[in-house]
């Protein structure tokens, strides 16, 4: 009896921490409670550097691609997402609001479902063994920090970055894929497809800055962009082979259903 009693109390806290755990896990809502989806009444362009800005309760994207919003609701980057071209071409409108607050990442699956409802998104996922780089931090350590929202680098020669490190990480992944200029008066295009280029900065928030790349004559994208970031931000570019996650996308329609 005694033995019984003294167990009693650990009965007790194992009921009251699975009801404390079952009723966190119950809070979590399992799709937006509301959501508004249209397609962007003006086009502004390529999409590697809109925003998509995260509240508590939801999310607000405006000239987003769906290549993009795949990307975050699978936490992946842009060149992990494969499909058809007009994924990141076709622009939309996107609010949703949940019922209760949430984390940017306890909205992946809920983003998932929207996309499925709304686009009739069909995918599977794949490794594939390929070459890519790696965004990673430096021996020194980062020379750039995330913002509080309202800081933003002061203007100068350079070019001028807001986002994360993901999104920059994209970028990086078309920028080296140009070739340096050999005349300033003639365009440049991209010499091939570009290299996925994976964030392992571990760095996360997002970041306002300037990299002011000066063109040598003889030197690759590649060296002008690794000095650049080791000086400029305390990042470095790594080679690497290895398997890389892909989202596949088999079906999706161009025009989201009615809200």
């Amino acid at each position: 009896m005694l033995s019984a009693m003294r167990a009693l109390p650990y009965i007790i806290f194992l009921a009251l921490s699975s009801s404390f755990t079952f009723g966190q896990a119950m809070s979590v809502p399992a799709a937006f409670d509301v959501a508004s989806v249209r397609p962007s009444q003006r086009v502004v362009g390529l999409d590697y550097n809109n925003q998509i800005a995260y509240s508590p309760t939801g999310i607000t994207a405006r000239n987003v691609t769906l290549k993009r919003l795949i990307a975050e609701a699978y936490h992946l980057q842009l060149n992990q997402i494969s499909g058809p071209d007009w994924l990141g071409r076709d622009e939309y409108d996107i609010e949703a609001k949940a019922a209760a607050a949430v984390s940017p990442k306890q909205m992946e699956p809920m983003l998932q479902k929207l996309l499925a409802e709304r686009f009739k998104l069909r995918e599977h996922q794949e490794t594939r063994e390929m070459r890519v780089y790696e965004l990673a931090v430096g021996k020194s350590g980062p020379r750039i920090h995330p913002v509080n929202g309202i800081d933003s680098a002061s203007a100068g020669a350079g070019f001028h970055f807001h986002g994360d490190m993901r999104e920059f990480a994209d970028l990086l992944s078309i920028k080296l894929s140009i070739p340096p200029a050999e005349n300033p008066g003639v365009p440049v295009r991209a010499s091939g497809p570009p290299v996925p280029v994976l964030d392992k900065t571990g760095m996360s928030g997002l970041f306002d800055f300037r990299v002011n790349i000066q063109l040598e004559l003889g030197t690759d994208t590649f060296a002008l962009w690794q000095r650049a970031l080791q000086e400029q931000l305390g990042l470095k570019l790594e080679n690497r082979e290895g398997n890389v996650e892909f989202v596949v996308v088999d079906n999706a329609a161009r025009i989201p259903t009615e809200n």
